[in-house]
């Protein structure tokens, strides 16, 4: 962890640091369904197990929900983005997503949301065999849509779903008074991040209670927890925490690009901000060893 001081930002010491993110590729997928009861099934179907590519297939989250005079179809809708460290890992977990999450979920027809990237995974391609030789095809423009038979109907499912780089890890780390100050603090957060386009906040409801380092002290884990930012340690690791600090919560932000991750990160730490109870923010990060973009605190209170 890179900590250079602290710097005062609406009565809130900001550490003098920064979110270290890392290259992704991403997809979206918009969601069509009869109702938006369905809708939000669908959604949290798809976007279930989805926090970290560390033990999970991809990173997924909803972008936003597509009112019906929006949405490809006319019916409510919600815009799904999904991230893996690479387009074939993408593609088996988008296809298996949308197979075992939408296909299966009653009304639901699934589209592309990124219609204008060169690269592109094959997802209703791969499930039209599901149709057993019954299912059905039409090229409309330069994009062809599959028809599967399912028992209310039939799911609509576009072939080719484009795809793009995109921008993993960005995160703030909240540290206030007590759980109930700092889970407040985190939730103003998430809601102010949620209206900014282009990003996800992809674990539950947006929060993180465990925060994690890489490696462990067993061999075989790949992460584990960050004693520095835990308040039952203080007194037993190397703590980050002052005294007054008696929980933390990380915010981790995914987007299509290091502008909107800055933009939801700016976001979600002056909403945080707002909050009585919040002492002190900071981010996470591995000296720059682990990606990239850097997301320096400093620059986004200024």
């Amino acid at each position: 962890m890179v900590s250079d001081g602290r710097i005062a930002y609406q009565k809130i010491e900001v550490v003098d640091t920064f979110a270290e993110a890392f290259p992704m590729v991403g997809t979206r997928l918009i969601i069509t369904a009869v109702s938006e009861y369905w809708v939000q099934v669908a959604a949290n179907q798809i976007t279930g197990y989805a926090t970290s590519v560390i033990a999970c297939d991809s990173e997924a989250g909803v972008e936003k929900v597509i009112p019906a005079n929006e949405s490809p179809d006319g019916r409510p809708g919600v815009s799904i983005l999904l991230f893996s460290f690479g387009s074939k890992g993408l593609e088996k977990a988008v296809v298996n997503r949308v197979g075992q999450c939408i296909l299966t979920c009653p009304t639901t027809a699934c589209f592309n949301g990124l219609t204008d990237t060169e690269k592109q995974i094959d997802v209703g391609g791969q499930l039209r065999y599901f149709g057993d030789g019954f299912q059905a095809s039409k090229k409309l423009g330069d994009q062809r849509f599959w028809r599967i038979p399912v028992m209310d109907g039939e799911f609509l499912c576009e072939e080719k779903f484009g795809t793009q780089k995109g921008v993993g890890g960005g995160n703030l780390i909240l540290c206030g008074i007590n759980q109930e100050a700092t889970l407040k603090a985190a939730e103003a957060a998430v809601n102010a991040i949620d209206t900014v386009p282009g990003i996800i906040t992809p674990f539950p409801g947006g929060i993180v209670r465990s925060g994690s380092k890489v490696g462990s002290k067993y061999k075989n884990l790949k992460a584990s927890t960050n004693e520095a930012y835990c308040p039952t340690l203080k007194a037993m690791a190397d703590s980050l925490l002052d005294e007054n600090i008696g929980a933390v919560y990380e915010i981790v932000i995914d987007g299509f690009s290091e502008k909107d991750v800055q933009n939801g990160m700016k976001a979600g730490l002056q909403a945080a901000c707002q909050v009585e109870g919040l002492k002190v923010i900071s981010a996470g990060n591995y000296g720059g060893n682990l990606g990239p973009f850097h997301f320096h605190l400093k620059e986004i209170v200024t």
